[in-house]
């Protein structure tokens, strides 16, 4: 006679690899890292803008409704409020600024001390 705990053991298992197999199927169908390519054409995020700058550096914007805007890199993201003081349009946290050049010949800077520094920034051409 067997022990009922086998069986519930062996039927665990099988519900485990199942749900498993599932769930891996499911990823690869979903891209969440934007800093990336699918066939041969960048990812950009919902609702963001693909600014591709001097040195092959590349970051993506995001506009927000309250007029703020949302900066995504490949180790962070972050948020830049609206320097309103300030000529143009120029955004800070207080740390990193955010330079946006009005119209298509202007060039975007985004400078965060030492570790980030992007100039030439132009937005890149939407597929």
């Amino acid at each position: 006679m067997k022990s009922p705990c086998s069986c519930s053991f062996f039927l665990s298992r099988a519900l485990f690899a199942v749900v498993s197999v599932l769930a891996l199927a499911g990823c690869g169908s979903t891209r969440l890292w934007p800093f990336g390519e699918v066939e041969g054409r960048p990812v950009v995020p919902d609702n963001a803008v693909l600014y591709r700058c001097n040195a092959d550096k590349r970051f993506f914007l995001r506009m927000l409704a309250n007029g703020d805007a949302w900066v995504i890199l490949p180790e962070r993201e972050f948020r830049l409020a609206r320097v309103a003081a300030a000529p143009g349009r120029r955004f800070s946290n207080g740390t990193a600024v955010l330079e946006l050049a009005d119209g298509a010949a202007g060039e975007t800077s985004l400078n965060d001390g030492p570790a980030i520094a992007m100039a030439g920034c132009r937005a890149a051409a939407k597929p």
